[in-house]
């Protein structure tokens, strides 16, 4: 019998589905449009490349910064849904203002406070998976929420790219196109986010208690002190803060990369969406490996694979190596995505699982902060982009390691 989701899971897969639009367009068409706007202001091409990945590493710092205070503040009963909504509305209003953004450090500023709000979001989305399935199908429902994030964000894509690819013939100049394509995708996240925000209730939650904000700190703070009796999670946080930095540091630089690279753009384009229809049913597979293969063995497969596509981009020259690079990223993007987000899930007390994934965040899109730093200050320095690029199969490396160390540490016993 097919695994059939419950409605709450439904409403929560439909979030994945409308915020990944977003990050199909901060992937594609967004650092091509900064090309454009960096280019006709004399930036070259070698920095055009840095400040994309300055732009990057400011935006995922800032929300390493304040997610573990938040997400400890939302596992107080009651805060998880309007925290949720706050950053959700700073991502979508970002998102829209880009499009009236017509010089590039202007363009960069709003960048950062949509991805911000962008990514401020997730944190309180993935902590909300404790609250809207089981332990047992925690796999499963992470995976199809990345599968389905995958293929439905095509749809607002393919929208997006109607204006921004055919602007000439519909009498559009480019900044409105883009403005066009901004608006899309805003309405879409938004969208798609309304069924889990009118049905969305938190079980596991601490109880309130006066001065949330200081009583938010103190809980951190504990935590972090009391970090060897949950070895397993936090073994896991330094893994994940190495392997993840080099994941999302690929689906961060990969169209500035080709397009300071001087590969055509609408190739590109039709590529990454390549990506996330490959995407969709590997996605769905690793989810189902998950029922008969440990998620430890899986994840441990895509951190070796995501070496490999490392390493391939360092010789990356022509279109069809990019679209061999694209087809790899979606075979193993959602496995090591998902798969993470449940095996993270499944190993901290759901209680706090808020104040964890503020914890993940420094991690896991925090980290994002050195591998895009490191590829624009080698890809500075050395003059190569192709240096700065392979510098981001070392995170790999280190994050196999210690991802080894956490799989073999016991779990935490809880009364």
């Amino acid at each position: 019998m097919g695994f059939r989701l419950t409605k709450q899971e439904k409403n929560w897969v439909l979030y994945d589905v409308g915020n990944s639009a977003f990050t199909l367009l901060v992937s594609t068409i967004m650092p091509i449009y900064f090309n454009h706007l960096a280019s006709t202001a004399g930036l070259s091409d070698v920095d055009y490349l840095a400040y994309w990945g300055y732009a990057a590493s400011i935006s995922t710092l800032l929300v390493a910064i304040l997610g573990p205070v938040f997400g400890t503040m939302a596992d107080y009963k009651g805060f998880k849904k309007p925290i949720f909504l706050a950053f959700l509305a700073v991502g979508a209003v970002g998102c829209i203002s880009l499009g009236f953004a017509k010089q590039w450090l202007l363009f960069l500023i709003l960048f950062i406070i949509a991805k911000v709000g962008y990514s401020g979001s997730l944190i309180f989305y993935d902590s909300m998976l404790p609250d809207v399935t089981d332990a047992d199908r925690m796999d499963n429902v992470s995976s199809l929420g990345y599968a389905w994030g995958y293929i439905g964000s095509c749809l607002p894509f393919v929208a997006c790219l109607v204006p921004v690819l055919f602007a000439d013939g519909l009498g559009l100049s480019m900044p409105a196109a883009m403005l066009i394509a901004f608006c899309i995708t805003a309405l879409w996240w938004v969208g798609m986010s309304l069924p889990l925000v009118k049905s969305y209730r938190q079980k596991h939650f601490v109880e309130r208690r006066p001065g949330a904000v200081g009583a938010a700190f103190s809980r951190l703070w504990d935590t972090l002190k009391n970090a060897r009796k949950e070895k397993k999670a936090f073994l896991f946080l330094l893994a994940f803060f190495f392997y993840i930095d080099g994941v999302y540091t690929i689906i961060d630089m990969a169209t500035a990369y080709g397009s300071a690279l001087g590969l055509d753009s609408t190739g590109l384009l039709l590529a990454l969406l390549g990506t996330q229809i490959v995407a969709f049913p590997f996605a769905i597979l690793f989810g189902r490996l998950a029922k008969n293969h440990s998620s430890e063995k899986l994840i441990s497969i895509c951190i070796m694979a995501y070496f490999g596509i490392a390493v391939f981009a360092i010789f990356l020259q022509h279109q069809w190596q990019f679209w061999t690079l694209a087809v790899l990223v979606g075979m193993f993007q959602g496995g090591i995505q998902a798969l993470s987000r449940s095996y993270f899930t499944k190993i901290i007390p759901a209680e706090q699982s808020g104040e964890y994934f503020g914890l993940l965040d420094i991690c896991g899109k925090g980290a994002a902060f050195l591998g895009t730093t490191i590829v624009s200050v080698v890809s500075q320095i050395t003059g190569s982009m192709s240096t700065g690029v392979g510098m981001i199969a070392l995170l790999f490396v280190i994050g196999f390691v210690l991802f080894r160390m956490a799989a073999k540490a016991p779990e935490t016993v809880r009364k």
